[in-house]
């Protein structure tokens, strides 16, 4: 789950794309987008209020797997990569 790209389906941030860089048990996760979230600082939420999607921040994955915490504008960079990128194809359905 580390690492993944999800969109918020309930909420204030509702339709907000995150990268999960942590899980806290089997109900929640911690989200951060390196904007309104920063990793200093991350949103925690129900995995049931989340869409998860096909897609990863490998970079992000790389630093959280090296025990590290990744930099806001490393997770910003790729949050932006994979959105201009135009992959909604990995995008499951709601």
């Amino acid at each position: 789950m580390l690492g993944k790209v999800v969109y918020s389906k309930n909420g204030r941030d509702k339709g907000r794309m995150f990268v999960i860089v942590e899980v806290v048990n089997e109900r929640f996760v911690l989200l951060a987008d390196g904007d309104l979230r920063k990793i200093e600082n991350p949103k925690v939420k129900n995995i049931k209020h989340l869409q998860i999607t096909r897609m990863q921040a490998n970079d992000v994955l790389t630093c959280l797997s090296r025990g590290e915490k990744p930099d806001n504008h490393i997770i910003r960079k790729n949050l932006k990569r994979l959105q201009e990128a135009g992959e909604l194809d990995g995008k499951e359905v709601w």
